[in-house]
């Protein structure tokens, strides 16, 4: 489990095919950042832009993971070098700052507006029909790995039939800390949706 409280940003230094042909998936090794390694053993958890990864060599700065070719089909930001949001799986011991997140991504967002707005930025996304009924004013999502809380919530069509647009403000801290800085109009996004929502629809579908 996370928080999604992003604990650095790292960087993909490179992406190796792993063998086994075009169904095969890739190895990453990330540098980590300011995130220290000195606690990681090997078969941690470790959160990259939302998605729990595997760990399967490390060093003190760095770390590898094998991705497979059905977690790179459904999400973005991790085929290739570029920045990526990191967080170390939760312990009992420590605060938890977000909510509780589980690194499994639900479905891919498109970046439909991302202005600044005073001080802070708003950022509107679109996610897909399948997703739109767990989102809620005032709600927990995941965005790229980063907790977040929803503050406008728009159905495209009736019933969502097309999804929805949701609006989240980012406060000046969190476009420092994180990758959300790097987003434009048309970027696809991770998401995953709230845990309890995730169980509460399961429950009202099967009815008494």
């Amino acid at each position: 489990m996370f928080t999604g409280i992003v604990a650095a940003v790292g960087k993909i230094n490179s992406v190796s095919a792993l063998p086994g042909g075009p169904d095969a998936g890739v190895r990453l090794q990330i540098d980590a950042g300011g995130m220290p390694l000195a606690d990681v053993a090997l078969g941690d958890s470790i959160a990259i832009n939302g998605a729990c990864m595997t760990v399967v060599e490390k060093s003190d700065t760095a770390f590898r993971v094998d991705v497979s070719r059905e977690s790179l089909n459904c999400t973005v930001g991790l085929d290739s070098c570029t920045e990526v949001n990191l967080e170390k799986a939760l312990t009992l011991a420590e605060r938890l700052g977000g909510h509780l997140v589980s690194g499994h991504v639900d479905g891919l967002g498109v970046v439909h507006k991302f202005e600044a707005v005073g001080e802070s930025w708003e950022l509107v996304i679109e996610a897909p029909q399948a997703l739109a009924k767990y989102l809620a004013f005032k709600g927990s999502i995941v965005v790229n790995g980063v907790s977040l809380t929803v503050n406008r919530v728009e159905d495209l069509g009736a019933g969502a039939a097309r999804g929805c647009r949701f609006s989240i403000n980012l406060i000046p801290h969190t476009i420092a800390m994180t990758t959300l800085k790097n987003l434009a109009v048309g970027s696809r996004v991770n998401l995953e949706i709230d845990l309890i929502a995730r169980y509460v629809e399961r429950m009202l579908s099967l009815g008494n």
